[in-house]
């Protein structure tokens, strides 16, 4: 009889096929981080370790952008044309559509993928749904580890969510460039400036842009609320995802731009260390936090660590501390 992989095997094999840029990984490296089984924090502890900064070298190529914005923004339509206009300039794609799970059942419709138009036989190409989990327009843990390993082997790795509850904030969290999508008419702008949103966004997407004067309206309405809240980097951009196709070569330079600005050892590093800490709370809970002496100094604490450790890593980290 053989002998049984020792744990952790899987997820350093994953990991290291991810790091040699095989994308037909992509879909077991997904499998192994959504499942919740205790036998499986080894492996998932691996497959993060095995595309962390320390075995990298430095951080992973690929760029995260986060898509969020309110249902019916035309998210999916948008995401269609860049995925089409990325791969027309040979870059690879990952998407994660995350799809708010039922409060009532748990369950998730899981429909995002359906949604968003690709060439199923395109091997520069993954596009995969996740639940949210328990948290409404949230992103589940398993969306951020999955985005950090994707990054090691894909060009672009885009994690997409509905606008509501906790999403922004998530996104904003995750990755390394956001766009926040509107759609005109709609009143967004001023939503946005009244909920506090427009401290969000690197770059604000107007759809249906072929509507014409209504689009342009909602162009200067963010414009002029981004000046009131004094934010003088964030850029607006109007799209047309429908023929006739229009500005998202303009979108691609924009979230290009915001990429080329970045300090993303520092950007990267805060991800890692506010994943890690919302992974321990999800874990220990309000009792746990409590152990740190609150967020604050919970927060304070990790950024004495490696800058480069992975959120297993650090989340091991948390625990111990809450031990000693």
């Amino acid at each position: 009889m053989s002998a049984s992989p020792q744990a952790g095997e899987e997820g350093a094999a994953l990991g290291a096929r991810l790091r040699a840029g095989d994308r037909t990984a992509a879909p077991a490296a997904l499998n192994l981080v959504e499942n919740h089984r205790p036998s499986s924090r080894r492996d998932i502890a691996a497959l993060l370790q095995a595309v962390s900064p320390a075995v990298l070298g430095g951080e992973a190529p690929g760029h995260i952008i986060g898509v969020t914005g309110p249902p019916g923004a035309g998210k999916s339509t948008l995401l269609s044309a860049l995925v089409a206009a990325w791969r027309a300039q040979g870059r690879t794609v990952a998407v994660l559509a995350v799809d708010p799970s039922s409060r009532r059942s748990g369950g998730s419709l899981l429909g995002d993928r359906a949604r968003i138009v690709f060439d199923p036989t395109d091997p520069g190409v993954f596009i995969r749904s996740t639940a949210a989990g328990e948290r409404l327009g949230g992103l589940a843990p398993a969306t951020r580890a999955a985005a950090q390993a994707l990054s090691a082997a894909f060009d672009v790795v885009v994690v997409e969510t509905v606008g509501v509850g906790q999403s922004e904030t998530d996104v904003a969290d995750t990755a390394d460039t956001v766009a926040v999508v509107v759609q005109p008419g709609s009143g967004d702008a001023l939503q946005f400036l009244k909920s506090g949103i427009m401290e969000i966004p690197d770059v604000l997407v107007v759809t249906k842009a072929d509507l014409g004067d209504v689009a342009m309206r909602a162009r200067r309405d963010l414009n002029a609320a981004l000046r009131s809240v004094g934010s003088r980097d964030t850029r607006v951009v109007a799209v047309s995802s429908v023929s006739p196709i229009a500005g998202i070569d303009d979108l691609i330079d924009a979230l290009d731009a915001h990429r080329a600005t970045l300090d993303l050892t520092a950007r990267r590093t805060r991800t890692r260390r506010s994943g890690a800490l919302a992974d321990f709370v999800a874990e220990h809970g309000e009792r746990g936090l409590r152990g740190l002496g609150g967020r604050r100094a919970a927060l304070r604490w990790l950024q004495t660590q490696d800058p480069g450790a992975d959120v297993p890593t650090l989340v091991a980290a948390l625990e111990a501390q809450v031990a000693a």
